[in-house]
């Protein structure tokens, strides 16, 4: 006998294959005991191999009329654990529902507030510039009637807004500003040449 293997042994080949299938048959055999099988309408389990009968071939395989037929599985009950585990988890659905709801109504009241305090809010700063608005009419009005000749730029400097505070998405008026601040310092004598 040599060391590369000339001899040769009396054991018997071992498939992987099958003694993994019978290691994985053994560890789940009693799985099929505890869940049961989902039935359908006609009473046999979803996965049940039920066949039709075999027109007749004119060959008898057994004495009985029913040998094209199998035998289904027996239903079983359902596990005390899982039926427990449905109701816990149906009972704990039906909470989560009632309380979504709950936080749904408090949220519509919550946003009914709101609503309601804005519109209050909204009313309140109309009716606040409304009465701004009619004031300056009034004194608008008034000023009109007060008009002098040589006060023209006055008046104009005075609906201008000279804040030199500059928003970066409106025009340039700077040049505007200072024009209009120079006519009414020193306004521009207006008199005819005969």
């Amino acid at each position: 006998m040599d060391a590369f293997g000339d001899g040769k042994f009396d054991q018997p080949e071992v498939d992987p294959a099958a003694e993994f299938l019978a290691r994985e048959q053994n560890a789940l055999a009693g799985l099929e005991d505890e869940i049961p099988p989902v039935t359908t309408g006609n009473g046999f389990a979803e996965g049940d191999d039920v066949t039709q009968p075999k027109a007749d071939s004119g060959a008898e395989d057994g004495n009985d009329d029913f040998s094209g037929y199998t035998v289904p599985k027996q239903v079983t009950e359902e596990p005390e654990r899982i039926r427990k585990w449905r109701e816990e988890q149906k009972a704990r659905l039906e909470e989560k529902d009632r309380e979504e709801e709950r936080k749904k109504e408090e949220l519509r009241e919550q946003a009914r507030k709101e609503l309601e305090d804005w519109y209050k809010h909204h009313e309140e700063s109309i009716s606040k510039t409304k009465a701004a608005n009619r004031n300056a009419e009034k004194q608008f009005v008034a000023e009109t009637d007060e008009i002098e000749p040589g006060t023209e730029w006055e008046r104009i400097a005075k609906l201008c807004d000279f804040n030199p505070k500059t928003n970066k998405s409106s025009k340039d008026i700077s040049r505007m500003r200072s024009i209009i601040l120079q006519l009414k310092q020193n306004p521009i004598s207006t008199s005819k040449k005969v």
